[in-house]
């Protein structure tokens, strides 16, 4: 991991940050319409129009389809799938794990995030499956609650893998952290350096300061994390065939604390939940 090192952050001012948070409430706001509207008989093609829809009547771009090759607005990723599903003619049963992942740009500045909900009624779920997505949940917070003025990076990911593992053992099980996708700056473009790792690695990596902005997004699984893509050449799943859960938020550090720019309320529940400072910058 050792080329994670030669990686800085670039800093945002006070009102680049504004900026971004305009972007990432629209993406908020897409999941809060998706989440209303998901049910048993969508096809998951359905879902991705809903979001086109509601970005560009708002004034944003769906950002995933600005990067090559890639035509969607969402990646709507189903049971076994990890991240990067693509949507299409597949019909949702109530009780199926869905991780829905989505980003928007609006006047040049992105936001990015990602959920995982139960389809339906959510007495047909296995419970497994609300646990996976639970643990997953948990573990972003956890790992944005690490983030700090003055801190380091892979704080970061130390804290994602310390939150699974403990939920694990306290399940008796061990769940599989995902490590071959990580999280990433985010700013003028959606993806950007510095990569986030999911887990701890070596060293603790670049500092962090003010202006600081990166989508953190563990993706954890039921059973082993290793994975193959699809001949799609796009769709991440478990070799196992076991389900997997991915949570995303994109994050900015202020003169104040932690905004968690893709979150309706900035983060301000989960976070003084934490004891970790909430720092909105209005």
């Amino acid at each position: 991991m050792g080329w994670f090192a030669r990686e800085r952050v670039e800093v945002k001012t006070a009102e680049q940050m504004e900026a971004m948070r305009v972007a990432g409430l629209l993406v908020g706001r897409t999941h809060d319409l998706l989440r209303s509207e998901l049910r048993a008989g969508m096809t998951t093609l359905d879902l991705d129009t809903l979001a086109e829809d509601f970005i560009r009547s708002h004034g944003g771009i769906p950002n995933f389809q600005l990067v090559p090759g890639y035509s969607h607005t969402l990646c709507t990723s189903v049971g076994d799938e990890i991240v990067h599903g693509i949507p299409g003619d597949r019909v949702l049963r109530d009780g199926d794990l869905i991780s829905i992942d989505c980003g928007a740009e609006v006047d040049g500045w992105n936001g990015d995030a990602a959920v995982t909900l139960i389809v339906g009624d959510p007495d047909a779920a296995d419970p497994n499956d609300v646990r996976l997505s639970e643990v997953t949940e948990r573990s972003l917070w956890a790992g944005i609650a690490a983030l700090r003025s003055g801190g380091r990076l892979y704080d970061v990911g130390a804290a994602v893998e310390d939150s699974i593992v403990a939920d694990g053992v306290a399940d008796g099980r061990r769940y599989g952290i995902v490590e071959d996708y990580v999280g990433h700056g985010i700013g003028t473009e959606m993806h950007m350096a510095p990569q986030v790792p999911n887990y701890r690695v070596q060293g603790r990596g670049p500092s962090t300061p003010v202006g600081t902005t990166i989508a953190i997004e563990p993706m954890v699984t039921w059973g082993s994390q290793d994975n193959h893509v699809l001949d799609d050449e796009w769709t991440v799943v478990t070799d196992d065939g076991s389900r997997a859960a991915h949570w995303e938020h994109s994050v900015a550090i202020t003169e104040r604390g932690l905004w968690v720019l893709t979150a309706i309320d900035g983060g301000e529940a989960e976070l003084t939940a934490r004891g970790a400072p909430f720092g909105p910058l209005s």
